[in-house]
């Protein structure tokens, strides 16, 4: 399955990235830019791809979510080209009757199975998982 993204620069260290369904994101590689830095964007992407398979798992599971935040800390070379060697994500889920169990084996299966993104990053990086319930309100 191939899939076709276009990226454009717009000056200076900034483009506009746009995905096959037309969608598009800004990135920069300045610190003090417009855009989402490119390496960081690895980590949104991360924590997006898990993300929407934890919530359809656990609709699945009919488990109503209220909250959902995901925390993606990265650790990277010092040296170029500045590959992560270690990605930490922390799941924050918040809802009625969601357990240990169920979010663990949510997490677990987006990460080792559904999620491309951990997929392919995993080969390089060392990506580990905590999460917390809060408690309803």
């Amino acid at each position: 399955m191939a899939v076709t993204t276009t990226l454009t620069w717009i000056g200076d260290k900034h483009f506009v990235g746009i995905d096959s369904g037309n969608h598009s994101v800004v990135l920069s590689g300045q610190a003090d830019g417009i855009g989402v830095k490119p390496s960081e964007m690895l980590l949104i992407a991360l924590a997006a791809c898990s993300s929407v398979d934890v919530v359809e798992i656990l609709e699945k599971k009919r488990l109503k979510l209220s909250l959902l935040e995901v925390i993606t800390t990265g650790e990277r070379n010092p040296e170029p080209p500045w590959a992560y060697q270690k990605i930490h994500v922390k799941y924050r889920l918040g809802g009625s009757g969601l357990t240990d169990k169920a979010v663990a084996q949510a997490i677990d299966l987006s990460q080792e199975k559904y999620c491309s993104v951990a997929a392919t990053v995993r080969g390089v990086a060392q990506i580990t998982t905590e999460y917390e319930i809060l408690p309803e309100k």
